[in-house]
């Protein structure tokens, strides 16, 4: 933990040092957060580990604020655990020279051996070990065991841990064990995703190389849907995964702007996933005006629960009734979308800015931050 939670107060807005990575979700949680907090008189320096960015996500960052790319793999993708052993040093050194106030960090294991003049927050989004736990239902193989304990040992160090959902912090307890200091602060999505005219067809997007997300069910699905199923996102993984829709068009990789867009136009929004800490997807296509199509599992049921239809994650028959379903009745089809686009206010970025305020602002316990 932080040796001091009382940095020096400024005219200068409190400095920001976010990791983030250019590869899942983490990185839209990063621009999104960031660009409203900069609006609350924040600033940030992200740093980067993992496969590079995009022009597009590099020019995307460099907007909000400074962008510094370190050649350090994500725990997820390291071969060793020794790979990772350089990584507290490093941070430690951009802390001292961006004359950094705190650090948000977006992966536990990066909090590990972390020992700071500031605060740290660490941000579980996901991890190989609930991962393990949702996924297979079993415990992680033992030449991952380095994963567990890293991430406990990040948890440990850090002054507030945070999850985006209550599911999700209910199966880090169960995966970790008590984990001090842990809240909830729900993400949300600044996609400006104006309901148009809907198609008659359905829209899921994700990394489907990413067994987590289910791809093959919603593909056996859409062998029995009356209605097109349209899949976004990569099909290939960074450690050689592949999946290969028979059933369902798959779009590929598609700029966020290119998947609002179909979000917009789709009936229905579906998203299969056995694993989701919070769900991007679902909450966009909620914002969207579309009727969404869930799997059945605590962290949808927690979020989206009479706002949705669900099935189970391994019921590709229900799951394509429940698409049907949809399909074919066009007023429980609008009720639906109604109830998702209404659902999805609680979950706006204001209210997630307010939240983080709040936690910035208690760690650096600075009322300048509290209020900014």
């Amino acid at each position: 933990m932080s040796a001091a939670l009382s940095p020096a107060v400024s005219a200068t807005p409190p400095h920001i040092l976010m990791t983030l990575d250019a590869v899942g979700g983490v990185w839209r949680y990063a621009m999104d957060l960031a660009a409203g907090m900069v609006r609350h008189g924040f600033a940030f320096t992200f740093v980067g580990l993992g496969p590079a960015p995009t022009p597009a996500q590099r020019a995307e960052a460099e907007r909000i604020g400074q962008l510094i790319w370190l050649d350090a793999p994500l725990d997820w993708l390291a071969e060793t655990e020794a790979q990772l052993d350089r990584i507290p040093d490093v941070l430690a050194a951009l802390v001292e020279q961006q004359r950094i106030d705190l650090v948000h960090l977006n992966l536990p294991s990066q909090a590990c051996g972390l020992a700071l003049p500031v605060p740290t927050i660490v941000v579980s989004h996901s991890c190989v070990v609930t991962w393990f736990a949702a996924v297979r239902q079993d415990p992680l193989p033992a030449d991952w065991q380095w994963q567990s304990r890293r991430n406990r040992a990040g948890f440990d160090a850090a002054d507030m841990v945070l999850a985006p959902s209550q599911a999700h912090a209910d199966l880090l307890r169960q995966s970790y064990g008590p984990i001090e200091n842990l809240s909830v602060v729900h993400n949300a999505s600044r996609a400006g995703i104006a309901p148009t005219r809907k198609h008659a067809k359905i829209f899921a997007a994700g990394r489907w190389w990413d067994e987590g997300k289910n791809g093959a069910l919603l593909d056996k699905a859409a062998r029995c849907s009356v209605w097109p199923v349209a899949m976004a996102g990569a099909c290939a993984g960074p450690n050689g995964q592949q999946f290969h829709p028979r059933n369902a068009r798959s779009l590929g990789e598609l700029p966020h702007a290119a998947v609002a867009q179909a979000m917009a136009e789709a009936a229905i929004v579906a998203s299969p996933s056995r694993y989701e800490p919070f769900g991007l997807a679902a909450l966009e296509g909620g914002k969207a005006g579309a009727a969404l199509v869930l799997a059945d599992i605590p962290t949808y049921r927690e979020l989206w629960d009479g706002a949705a239809l669900f099935a189970a994650p391994d019921d590709a028959a229900g799951f394509a009734h429940a698409l049907n379903r949809l399909a074919g009745d066009d007023a429980l089809r609008h009720e639906f979308a109604a109830l998702a686009r209404q659902r999805s206010g609680r979950f706006g970025p204001e209210a997630q800015c307010a939240a983080m305020r709040a936690v910035y602002g208690r760690l650096l316990q600075s009322p300048s931050a509290l209020e900014a």
